[in-house]
């Protein structure tokens, strides 16, 4: 019998314990040091400030364990392709082929570390605004926030809602969220911009097919490690009663804010605690993350595109288009990554669309 033992796998190729995409070497290096650096004395004595350098240590632990386990991986595979080439039979050669398959996920994971600067490590605030429409386009912003609840629920990443604007029938008519987790932002960055839904309405008593559009922003939290000047006086704070459901302290109390940052017109608001403190505390951590955005689009003009002069949203703007009716298809306009299972999307499954367009354009073409 003819020995059929699989080769190992073209992607495996020219891979080393220390190069590549990989660079375990120096991960484990920085690693060190940073453990070093965490064990002296006073290390500790300001907590907040080590906020940046714990997230890069995370960071670092969790890509020393991916390469470490992936080299485990190559080892067992190659004693597996040995084996295969003693004992060609039907069952080895499936399950050879099976944890090559499974390996080569596992790469195209790691792979993506590649595109990630230091940046792209902090978490994620998100917002969503639907285009005009009313409760059509309303209820696709609540079906956009399911859709990241989801995929950020698949990541285990932690959501927190920092700001929700019911719809006047159903939907949302503005919703912030913060998603915390590895590379959130770097992953949610991919996301920016304008979403179109075509589909029979289900708030169309005659059964017609609408259009709707709703818009997604995506900015990096900059926490307290980024040293953001905001003067009381460039600010208009506004309160407010908080409207929709909430509690009858909510609804009856002055406790929603609304702050204006005059110099660059940015508005923030938030209404989701019973505290006005709390609410401020809030408004003013997505002031800065966006502030934040906003400078980092200046130093990089050269290879950003400015999301601040987006088109309006409507036609002709969306980057991603969901299909429920004639036919059923998810297509992104900026790759040509589609998929068909429209209800999967829906519900989380964003990881080809996240890696179809950072294989195609780059870090610095995605910001």
């Amino acid at each position: 019998m003819r020995n059929c033992a699989p080769r190992a796998p073209s992607f495996w190729k020219n891979s080393k314990d220390s190069g590549g995409v990989f660079d375990l070497d120096k991960s484990r290096q920085r690693l060190e040091l940073i453990e070093a650096e965490l064990s002296q004395p006073g290390a500790w004595d300001n907590p907040e400030r080590l906020t940046p350098i714990l997230r890069e240590k995370s960071a670092l632990a969790a890509k020393v364990a991916d390469g470490e386990r992936l080299l485990a991986a190559r080892a067992d595979l190659e004693e597996w392709l040995g084996m295969a080439k003693d004992d060609g039979s039907p069952e080895i050669l499936d399950a050879l082929a099976e944890q090559i398959g499974t390996l080569r996920i596992d790469l195209a994971d790691a792979e993506l570390a590649a595109f990630f600067g230091p940046e792209d490590n902090a978490d994620a605030i998100l917002e969503i605004h639907p285009g005009a429409g009313g409760t059509e386009a309303q209820d696709w912003a609540e079906m956009l926030l399911r859709m990241y609840r989801r995929w950020a629920e698949r990541k285990r990443f932690d959501v927190k809602m920092l700001d929700f604007l019911p719809g006047d029938e159903a939907g949302v008519k503005s919703v912030t969220l913060q998603i915390s987790g590895p590379y959130a932002y770097g992953l949610l960055a991919v996301e920016k911009g304008i979403h179109r839904l075509i589909r029979i309405s289900p708030f169309d008593s005659s059964g017609r097919r609408h259009t709707s559009f709703a818009s997604v922003d995506v900015y990096p939290d900059a926490g307290v490690d980024i040293d953001i000047e905001v003067k009381e006086d460039d600010l208009r704070v506004d309160v407010f009663r908080a409207s929709g459901p909430g509690g009858q302290h909510v609804n009856k109390t002055s406790s929603a804010i609304r702050i204006t940052h005059l110099p660059t017109n940015i508005v923030v608001q938030c209404q989701n605690e019973k505290s006005q403190h709390r609410n401020r505390e809030t408004a003013m951590k997505v002031l800065k993350a966006r502030l934040y955005d906003l400078e980092l689009k200046k130093l990089e003009a050269e290879k950003q595109e400015s999301y601040e002069s987006k088109n309006a949203i409507g036609f002709g703007s969306q980057i991603r288009t969901y299909t429920m009716q004639p036919y059923r298809l998810v297509k992104d306009h900026r790759t040509g990554v589609d998929a068909g299972d429209v209800e999967a999307v829906l519900d989380g499954d964003l990881d080809k669309f996240i890696r179809g367009f950072l294989l195609a354009s780059g870090d610095d073409s995605r910001k």
